[in-house]
């Protein structure tokens, strides 16, 4: 499966989704990462956390890894530097996640060729919220 490109690419992953998992999801609501969140569990997304220095998040457990988590995921959103990309995608792969999302910045080459080569959808440095908002994408039921 190549490189997700295009609207309908990105629209298709973001209306056919029901659970994201959130690596690097921060329990500081001033931070990024937790507004995203946020916005993802507000449009009806089950949002996952995973973050293994945090043990709740507004009362939810945070996951230390995509690997610990209840079920399986169709999103793997990625709020981690570009150079930990490989071993998420790794774990993405591991679980069967669908998709992994790394937010803007978050690049890696090799990363996106592994994706690729196992048969997920990567989208790289591009914001989630930014995308679902500009493609008008509709609330989830």
């Amino acid at each position: 499966m190549p490189r997700l490109k295009g609207d309908d690419a990105i629209r298709t992953v973001l209306t056919n989704a029901r659970t994201i998992a959130v690596v690097g999801h921060s329990d500081k609501p001033e931070r990024t990462s937790y507004q995203i969140a946020q916005f993802l569990r507000v449009a009806g997304y089950l949002v996952y956390p995973v973050n293994p220095q945090v043990q709740q998040i507004d009362g939810e457990p945070s996951y230390p890894s995509l690997k610990d988590l209840p079920e399986a995921v169709d999103i793997v959103n990625v709020f981690r530097r570009s150079e930990f990309l490989p071993n998420i995608v790794e774990d993405a792969i591991a679980v069967n996640a669908k998709t992994v999302w790394a937010q803007l910045g978050v690049v890696h080459a090799e990363a996106e060729a592994r994706a690729i080569a196992a048969g997920i959808n990567i989208i790289t440095n591009a914001c989630i919220k930014v995308e679902y908002q500009r493609l008008r994408i509709q609330q989830l039921q």
